[in-house]
């Protein structure tokens, strides 16, 4: 169990699995660059992002920017949604102030492009689910991913890889951030679009200093 001053942002668990120094560059350096892929990613969650949204549609209610957190992981966040589904029964249910009843979540991401082959999107899913059972005392078999750039829903599996893989990744980056290790660069067709390009500066992994001087200086003066 994390105390509440060692907990982390658990978006940054997406931010690791794409690549970790990427990660941390953003929470622990503090450093933030946008690029035209950020931006967009901006936009499209200002108009997901509104604690007060309630949609209701038949037996099933939508809210948005859910506040979860987990002290076995030692992290917290928000979920774009959370779908609350009608219980029949109470079993491995949840109760809801506003609304009576007994309601299944179900947690819904929007991501701005279309699936990764990175498992990035799944495992920041798998946390907020995970997030969800520790709150509430429940289980919850699966979540879903909405791609914008595709117009469609992909239906995730939480299994025991998953979150196995969410315990490992939260696990290294509570050590990376307690030693305060930043990964060197290790250039990847990924850095092509990482907004950080210019700050993390991947090109110059493993070059002479000669060399970084020569082509970042002295021919920038020719």
């Amino acid at each position: 169990m994390y105390d509440e001053e060692d907990m982390l942002m658990l978006s940054g668990i997406q931010h690791y699995m794409f690549c970790p120094r990427q990660w941390a560059l953003i929470h622990m350096e503090q450093l933030w660059d946008d690029n035209r892929l950020t931006t967009e990613g901006s936009l499209l969650h200002e108009r997901v992002d509104n604690p007060f949204y309630r949609e209701r549609n038949g037996e099933v209610i939508t809210i948005r920017r859910v506040g979860l957190a987990s002290k076995r992981l030692g992290l917290y966040g928000f979920s774009d949604a959370i779908e609350l589904h009608h219980a029949a029964d109470g079993e491995n249910a949840i109760t809801i102030d506003r609304h009576p009843g007994k309601w299944m979540p179900y947690p819904v991401e929007y991501k701005h492009g279309r699936p990764k082959k990175n498992p990035c999107d799944e495992v920041q899913l798998a946390a907020q689910v995970m997030c969800l059972e520790e709150m509430y005392g429940i289980r919850l078999d699966s979540a879903a991913l909405f791609y914008w750039a595709t117009a469609q829903r992909e239906e995730i599996l939480i299994d025991e890889n998953l979150r196995r893989l969410v315990v490992t990744i939260a696990e290294t980056m509570h050590e990376m951030m307690k030693d305060h290790t930043l990964p060197p660069a290790e250039p990847t067709r990924q850095c092509r679009s990482c907004s950080l390009k210019d700050i993390c500066m991947p090109d110059s992994a493993g070059k002479k200093v000669s060399s970084y001087l020569k082509q970042y200086l002295y021919e920038k003066d020719a």
